[in-house]
């Protein structure tokens, strides 16, 4: 990584080669098999069996700003050539709300009053401070809060509060959707105003194109720090979505040090191109892992294939 972000130095994936092309496999390494599996099961849709038909040629893309000083700011925003919006990440641990608006603030600076600016917490904060921290962040102009709290129940309790004092920050749902053993009980409880949905935890485009469908509330597409191959099954999704009101998480290519895919997933113009992207054999080489890590790498998919075909091998 070319900065620290969410407690990540470095990013491994495993890449699955099929007859239709590449798929990546690359949960976070603290998730075990049973939440692992459906990041397989997108994997093996991409590589096997491909995505449905776009209806766009272009999706437009945020800039991410992790937990950084505001002098680092405009060397992040940079990275993301033609952004107009930028989603900041905040309530991050070991700071506090001060280091959450000066950032926030600094990205105001950098971007002018008409870029947009939404603020990620993953669920960092309970009610109380996720109604102190967005009264002080409303300044600001906030497109949206995401994951502000950690609970369903917490998110409709906060919206309320919100509305009670006249603030203005929408508020999207992203690990309450990707992590949630039912992925729709946010719509049904009106805990937010709109979804944030990425393809890998959700198991692949199509299983997220029917939650979205079934939630019925607006969708941001978003990532976890794929490489470019990756990347493409996320450009994928948003581009077969029937409406795509906003900018789109999709451009964290951009915050690797180094990636595999031809070509490489970098935004242009505020914008990624739609379309499939083929591992290199030159940059596999390049960023091979260890044996040592390929083989746990090996044992894990195993894990997760045995979940998805329920016959479950454990590591």
């Amino acid at each position: 990584m070319r900065v620290r972000f969410r407690g990540v130095e470095v990013r491994e994936a495993a890449l699955l080669h099929g007859p239709v092309g590449w798929g990546e496999f690359s949960p976070f390494l603290e998730y075990q098999p049973p939440e692992a599996a459906r990041w397989l099961a997108a994997a093996v849709e991409s590589a096997w069996l491909g995505w449905p038909d776009p209806v766009r040629a272009e999706v437009p893309v945020n800039a991410t700003v992790p937990a950084v000083t505001p002098d680092q700011v405009p060397a992040v925003l940079a990275r993301f050539d033609g952004a107009r919006t930028a989603k900041v990440k905040v309530a991050e641990r070991g700071q506090g709300l001060e280091d959450d608006v000066c950032r926030v603030a600094a990205v105001r600076d950098a971007m002018g009053p008409g870029g947009r600016i939404r603020v990620d917490a993953n669920g960092g904060w309970s009610v109380a401070e996720a109604t102190e921290a967005l009264r002080r962040l409303a300044a600001y102009g906030i497109e949206y809060a995401e994951q502000p709290c950690a609970e369903v129940s917490e998110l409709r309790e906060l919206r309320l509060a919100l509305a009670r004092l006249g603030i203005d920050v929408p508020v999207a749902a992203d690990e309450s959707i990707r992590k949630a053993e039912d992925p729709l009980r946010v719509a049904r409880e009106e805990a937010a105003d709109l979804v944030v949905v990425k393809v890998a935890p959700l198991g692949g485009v199509r299983r997220a194109l029917e939650i979205v469908g079934d939630c019925g509330l607006p969708a941001v597409v978003s990532s976890a720090l794929d490489t470019s191959v990756g990347m493409a099954a996320g450009v994928a999704l948003a581009a077969a979505l029937p409406e795509l009101p906003y900018a789109c998480g999709l451009g964290t290519v951009a915050l690797l040090g180094g990636d595999v895919g031809v070509p490489s997933l970098l935004p242009h113009a505020g914008v990624l191109p739609v379309g499939r992207v083929d591992a290199d054999e030159a940059l596999l080489d390049q960023w091979a892992a260890t044996p040592e890590r390929h083989e746990w790498w090996r044992a894990r998919v195993t894990a997760c294939h045995g979940v998805l075909s329920g016959n479950r091998v454990d590591p």
